[in-house]
């Protein structure tokens, strides 16, 4: 700055210094899990608000706050808060049901066109909605096959591509604009209450799938109760009448120990989970098929009418799932609507990148490390540093959703991926009438863990807290990450404290 005083000058970097620090026990932490204080960035702003509303921000910690990191699923908070505040917290996907027949005397003689554009929950409450809506047209009976029209997204966004390996892993399910109940089998493993043997049930209903359940119980704790678990889905003998028959087969050992476990695997291929998901919603409806339908993938044609638009829950719902639940393919889903929504079909990464860019620089925020591959953090390539996610998370405050935003946090020794968290260091607190809080999004890949969210101190101060770890001892990096909350819980940044 011109004319700007050595005396000035010397106390500006003075107090930049000042900020410049690792609390003790977080540092205590970081050396005895040999992570090196370079592999940490930390950035703690206090979030102040005046009488008009007006939210302002005073920076109390920065330790290398400004270095590029992988924020690994802390990402989220990008792609959820930009989309509440561009689609809107009531925005609803429609998923669009077409014909090419007519329904005569409850039968409908024709295709059922099933044009997705994105919906994250398209559930299995959610579909027996959708089949009460085909009943209230007339349509008892269908005499035809469904056709899924997916041209809300490019093909190359549906690609089943991961980073690890592990396809067969909810985590890494593909977006797809007919996603149904995240095209993940979700078994539910239990000891069976009136006799010794175990209970298999799976949700979503499929019309075609058997369960072959070969697992012995076992006297053992239920700690490793996977790791004795042989699961395979193979056709059974010939499929006939055009019907798909799967058997689902258990086998090995199941501990006694267990009360309930889920057992989740990818393992349909995304037209066969959906055939059989809707076939057997519409069964469960009360619906029949001349002949059991076997789905493919096509296109709306022209001469189609549009029977009826159903919506989902709404973009508010959906974002709590996303954040609090860390949901990949959720938060994959929205970044593609703000494409699709702002530059047309069909929706790439790429265009919802530059949605996010736009409306990173109308709210007056500049990002120039800021890299986003797929906007769930789900990637090695995705890259922000923790002082600009702590400016989203400042923004946030100031905006008409913030208060959505914010409940959509996980709330530390209570529900998401924070409900085990910080959960001693909280019962000092049992004791206050206003007690103090953590909303904060988790994220975690092999050599990444990160947080970033919101702290209620015990004196009510409120603090936007991010810290991310790149090291590949980063799994050792939870113990830190919860000494640094638990400090600001504390009125960690107070000037008594060393600096």
């Amino acid at each position: 700055m011109l004319g700007q005083s050595p005396a000035y000058a010397a106390d500006l970097v003075s107090q930049e210094t000042a900020l410049q620090y690792i609390p003790k026990a977080v540092a205590l932490s970081l050396e005895k899990n040999q992570i090196p204080k370079e592999a940490i960035t930390i950035s703690v702003v206090e979030i102040e608000q005046s009488r008009s509303g007006k939210v302002s921000a005073k920076t109390e910690l920065d330790w290398r706050s400004k270095q590029p990191m992988n924020p690994a699923s802390t990402m989220k908070l990008l792609t959820t808060l930009s989309g509440l505040d561009i689609l809107g917290p009531q925005y609803r996907w429609r998923t669009n049901v077409f014909t090419d027949g007519l329904i005569r005397q409850g039968t409908l003689k024709g295709n059922i066109y099933l044009q997705g554009t994105g919906d994250p929950k398209l559930i299995p409450e959610e579909l027996a909605k959708l089949m009460k809506a085909l009943q209230n047209l007339g349509i008892q009976k269908i005499d035809g096959n469904l056709v899924f029209d997916r041209s809300a997204y490019a093909p190359s966004v549906m690609e089943h591509n991961t980073i690890d390996g592990e396809s067969l892993r909810a985590y890494n399910v593909p977006p797809d604009p007919l996603l149904y109940s995240f095209r993940t089998l979700s078994f539910q493993l239990g000891k069976s209450r009136t006799a010794d043997f175990i209970d298999i049930r799976y949700t979503p209903p499929l019309s075609q799938l058997k369960v072959v359940n070969q697992m012995q119980l076992i006297d053992a704790s239920c700690e490793n109760w996977k790791s004795n678990i042989r699961f395979n889905l193979d056709p059974e003998g010939i499929p006939s009448n055009n019907e798909q028959l799967l058997n689902a087969q258990f086998s090995g050992s199941f501990p006694n120990a267990c009360k309930g476990v889920n057992y989740n695997v990818v393992a349909l291929d995304a037209n066969t989970f959906l055939t059989q998901g809707f076939a057997a919603a519409w069964e469960l409806a009360g619906g029949s098929w001349i002949q059991a339908p076997t789905g493919k993938a096509g296109s709306v044609p022209l001469a189609a009418r549009l029977l009826l638009q159903f919506e989902g829950i709404n973009l508010a719902d959906d974002v709590q799932d996303i954040n609090k639940y860390s949901n990949n393919v959720m938060a994959r889903q929205v970044l593609l609507t703000m494409a699709l929504e702002k530059m047309g079909k069909p929706a790439t990464t790429e265009n919802g990148e530059l949605v996010i860019q736009s409306w990173l620089k109308n709210a007056g925020l500049q990002f120039p490390e800021l890299v986003v591959e797929n906007g769930s953090g789900l990637s090695r390539n995705e890259a922000i540093s923790a002082e600009h996610m702590n400016q989203l998370l400042v923004t946030a405050r100031n905006l008409p959703v913030g208060d959505i935003f914010y409940n959509s946090l996980p709330i530390a020794g209570t529900d998401g991926t924070m409900r085990n968290r910080l959960m001693a260091h909280l019962r000092k607190f049992l004791h206050l009438k206003k007690k103090p809080e953590a909303r904060i999004k988790t994220g975690s890949l092999a050599d990444v863990r990160a947080i970033s969210g919101y702290v209620i101190s015990k004196t009510g101060k409120m603090y936007a807290v991010t810290s991310f770890i790149n090291h590949p001892n980063a799994w050792r990096g939870l113990e830190a990450h919860d000494q640094l909350l638990a400090w600001l819980l504390d009125d960690g940044p107070e000037p008594k404290h060393a600096r």
